[in-house]
């Protein structure tokens, strides 16, 4: 189970993440975050920059994890799918939640 969960683990973070900005990024065009302050600088952008951030660094956390031989899986296998899944995790962060994070998307 603990293997499963190694190998599982990244894109859980990841998901959890993707969906964390999304909603954020809803709520703050919603309550009207994104008019305070200027387009860069406003609570809004600020709050996705940070989300981003959280989700990006727990990434790299477990990439770094895994790449500790003291917390490597007895099998090789399994510990060269989970590192893959890791890196996959990373890119994904990185590649799925910088437009919503980087571009204005609240409507008129």
């Amino acid at each position: 189970m603990k293997d499963v969960m190694r190998i599982l683990l990244p894109l859980l973070v990841w998901l959890a993440g993707f969906s964390a900005v999304y909603a954020l990024q809803g709520l703050g065009c919603a309550l009207g975050w994104a008019e305070a302050g200027a387009a860069w600088l406003s609570p809004h952008r600020l709050a996705l920059l940070g989300a981003w951030g959280i989700v990006v660094l727990a990434q790299i956390v477990l990439l770094l994890g895994y790449l500790n031989p003291r917390l490597a899986a007895a099998s090789p296998a399994i510990q060269q799918a989970a590192v893959i899944i890791a890196w996959v995790g990373l890119v994904a962060a990185l590649w799925t939640l910088q437009p919503i994070v980087t571009t204005s998307a609240c409507g008129p």
